[in-house]
Parts: C-alpha cells; structure tokens; sequence
C-alpha cells in the first residue's frame, strides 16, 4: 500500500539572488509523462462447476485522477470473463482485507481459475515449489469474477505527490473501490447485469461502504443482487477487550469453546454443539455476571467460573485469576500450555512452538505464517509468468498502510472508537427490497468470531429473511481446508443461482 511512482509535477526553484539580466533563463522541469494503463490478455479454457469454459483472463491498470487530471491512483484488477460474452450473466467483484491486504487470497485460494495447492490439514506450507492447480470450484460457470487490489496492495499503488490521506480510509478507499467498479462495468458494458459484491475480513467493512457508495451515494446508482461477505468484521467495538467493554468477551467465548474441542479439551458431540451451548451461555448468564461487575454475588461467581471452565478448557483457577475475563491472545498462550503448543489467530488448528512457554501471548500466528509463502509465490508467478503482467513493483499480500487509516466516518454514528458499519448494509437492503446477504464463517476464527458476525447481522434494521449464515470447520480462510473451499464455492454458486 505504500509504492509511490517518480512522477513529479513542476517544481519552481527558489533563486539564492536576483537573475541579471543577461543570465540564461532556468528552465522548468518537464512535466511528469502521462502513465499508460497496461491491460494484458490471455484467452483460456477450464472446467468449472463441470463445465467447460472458454474465458478471457484480463489484468489491467485503472488510472484514478484528481484535480488538474493528475493521476493519483493506478488500481489493478484481474477478472475472468466467459467467452463469448453474455452481459446477461451475473458478474462479482472482490477483494481481500486488512486494509492493506491484495486480493491474492480469494484469487489464489478460492474462486480464481487457478489456486495454489497448501496443506489442508492445518500443517506448515513448506518451502517452493508450491503447485499452481487448476480450480474446479471457481465460480466461473455462475458468474464473471472481477478481483480488485486497492490503493495500496497488490500491485496498486499511490503516484508520486498524491496524499496518502485521499485513499486510505474508511469512505476515501470506499469511493476508489466504488469508482473502479463503475468504470469496469461501463467499459465492459455490464450496466444490465446481475451484480455481487463481496470481500474477506476487512473486505467485509468495505463492502458496507461500497454498497453505500454504489447504492446510496448519487443520483447515479448501481444496483447489487447480493453482498457476500467472507469471515465478516462490521463492528469494531467487539475487537477491542479494553476495561469495562465486556462485549469483546462475550462474542469471543463460542470461539474459545470450538477451538478447545477441536483440541480436546473439552467434549461435545459435534463444534455445532459445542458453539451452541456457548453462544447460549455467553449471552446469558455470562453477558449477566460480567455487566454486574464487583456487584456479582459470590455464588454466582462461582457456578460462571465453573462453567466457563467445563466449555473452554482452561482451569477455574486460571479463569479466577483473569477475573473471569480472558483476551484472544492469552487464550492463544494458554489453551495448550501443558503440550508446550500455541494456537493460531487465524485458524486455531494450527499450532506453533514459542521460544519458551512461559509468558502471556504467543511470539507470531502460526495460521500465517504457515500459508503465507506459498500465496505469494502463487500470485507472483501467475500474474507475471502466466498473464504477462509486467512491473517491477513487490505484490503487496499484506502492506502497511493500516497503520496510515482514517477509521472515522465523516458524520453520525460508528465515529471514533465505536464503528459500526452493519447500518448501511440494512439500509441497502431496506432501499433495494432484492438484495441478499451471504455470511460465510469459519468456527476457528479469532480475528473475526463468527458470534460477533451473527450480532452485527441480526441488529434491527437487517431483514432476517434475507440473510443467509454458513459455517466451516476451518479458520479465517476456511478455503485453506479442501472441504471446505468446495463448500464455500458450492453454498455461493447457490446463493447466485437463487436470485
């Protein structure tokens, strides 16, 4: 998210004294050349859902402008389009999270024509080479897919002289996303088609400011057929464990339950059982006993601890000891201390060996650093090998921009540290009575808890009955799992086809 391009405009020069008059004039610098957007093409085939299809690969630069026609933005997009061409077919536009993050992860892992093949059973990616497969559980034979890095990942990038301040944030990236979107619907004429729109983790927020940048924001709208949001985050007040917010402990509690059965620390028929007796406790009596506070009666105290014990794994005496108030990261630390093992973030399946065992929180995610490498690798060598993309420039899977965002919203709610954005995904379903929503969680995930998605969806102002909630024995990226990425493919080609 941070690449900056030498285009620099006029730069007037300060003279040290006054030009006589027979001096040689300076001259002024050039202007900066214009960028030409690079677009390459590859025609390809592959089967997909069963079928055999004839698409085009594309992967181009989108040029975004600013006052005076500078450029200041070069986003790329990849999409794969069905030949021959059929404006009547619905088509989904994507990107991953962060923010910082390229869309690397759902081209590469789930929905691309090609994916890179890690283990599935929740093992380290090893080293190169990793195989570049083909994907049968692209959607391709449902939909034309339209991946989008924003400023900032992938290979997109911020010209030189552009503020920083104009692309990343909440609405400033939204408006580049939505603003992407318009442009490659108009240029492919696809204005008539059905249109889906989705992300992951933090792509999920964008999607809530893009659909109220396409939907609600102009004269001028797009309409979408449905939001598809993957290991979702909407509000933020559930991420942040500081004193008195007991909320981020309640939604993480089914969590904690599904990640010590899966490691047998507790016992249950199934983690839908398990995550349903927590969901169950923690917004009974575990939301009552932490909201009295030091007014909760000792007995009570007590029979919460005890409970809290028998569905997460850890000792009442430890439980005691975090005053009935456990953080993600000491969970991670702390689940299976006595094996001498952390659990991962992103997937609790994984497991990592610290440099010691003591301490309170682990010393990385072994969820990714155990997938990383071989995304990047994958992503790299299609782009560049295989599309013919051409650029000197690192793809960003991750960059550093987040810790440039601008969280606020420019008015009402959801401002400062309480954000909230599931608002404007009700009031896009309230004003386009078709829209559908598609929420796909993983019982392993810390970073997004799949309770904390379920409260942020069934809010007021959220139609219910069109609102569909599918659950994955993986993590984060539930798609790293083999199962579970054909299922995923399979519960959204469904939710396609059902428009």
């Amino acid at each position: 998210m941070k690449h900056l391009l030498c285009a620099a405009a006029l730069i007037a020069l300060p003279l040290a004294a006054p030009v006589l008059a027979d001096a040689p004039a300076e001259k002024a610098s050039a202007p900066a050349a214009k960028i030409e957007p690079q677009v390459r093409t590859r025609d390809l085939v592959g089967t997909f859902g069963g079928q055999r299809i004839n698409y085009r690969a594309t992967i181009g630069e989108t040029i975004l402008t600013g006052e005076g026609d500078k450029q200041e933005a070069v986003i790329v997009t990849t999409s794969y389009v069905k030949q021959p061409r059929d404006p009547s077919r619905p088509v989904f536009f994507m990107y991953n999270g962060g923010p910082g993050s390229g869309s690397v992860w759902l081209q590469m892992g789930v929905f691309g024509p090609k994916r890179v093949a890690i283990p599935s059973d929740a093992r380290d990616d090893g080293a190169p080479p990793y195989p570049i497969l083909d994907n049968p559980d692209s959607l391709l034979d449902v939909a034309d897919l339209v991946f989008i890095d924003p400023p900032g990942t992938g290979f997109s990038y911020l010209t030189e002289g552009t503020d920083p301040k104009k692309y990343y944030g909440l609405e400033e990236d939204a408006k580049a996303v939505a603003q992407v979107i318009r442009r490659w619907i108009n240029d492919n004429g696809r204005w008539n088609s059905p249109k889906y729109l989705g992300g992951e983790s933090y792509g999920t927020t964008r999607t809530a400011m893009v659909a109220r940048e396409l939907e609600g924001r102009t004269f001028n709208d797009v309409g979408l057929n449905g939001l598809i949001l993957i290991s979702t985050i909407l509000d933020f007040a559930m991420r942040e464990p500081t004193p008195g917010n007991e909320l981020a402990y309640v939604v993480t509690l089914p969590n904690m339950a599904a990640a010590a059965y899966y490691h047998g620390k507790v016992q249950a028929p199934s983690v839908e059982a398990i995550a349903e007796e927590a969901r169950q406790f923690a917004i009974g009596p575990f939301a009552s006993a932490l909201l009295k506070g030091q007014a909760l009666p000792a007995a009570e105290r007590s029979a919460v601890r005890a409970e809290l014990s028998r569905l997460t794994g850890l000792s009442e005496e430890y439980l005691e000891q975090a005053n009935l108030r456990v953080t993600d990261q000491r969970f991670y630390k702390e689940l299976l201390r006595d094996r001498g093992l952390t659990i991962g973030r992103l997937d609790a399946r994984y497991t990592g060996t610290d440099y010691d065992n003591a301490g309170e929180t682990p010393d990385n995610d072994p969820s990714f650093y155990g997938i990383d490498a071989g995304y990047t690798a994958a992503i790299n060598s299609w782009a560049r090998e295989s599309l013919g993309f051409q650029t000197d420039r690192e793809y960003q899977s991750i960059s550093g921009i987040g810790g440039q965002w601008n969280w606020s919203l420019g008015s009402g709610w959801g401002r400062n540290a309480y954000l909230n954005v599931a608002p404007f995904i009700g009031q896009a379903m309230r004003q386009n009575s078709q829209l559908r929503v598609f929420n796909a969680q993983g019982w392993y995930d810390f970073a997004t808890p799949f309770f904390g998605a379920e409260y942020s969806l069934n809010r007021m102002g959220i139609p219910q009955d069109r609102v569909t909630l599918k659950y994955y024995d993986a993590g984060h990226m539930m798609y790293v799992r083999d199962e579970d990425r054909t299922k995923l493919s399979q519960d959204i080609r469904a939710f396609i086809r059902a428009r």
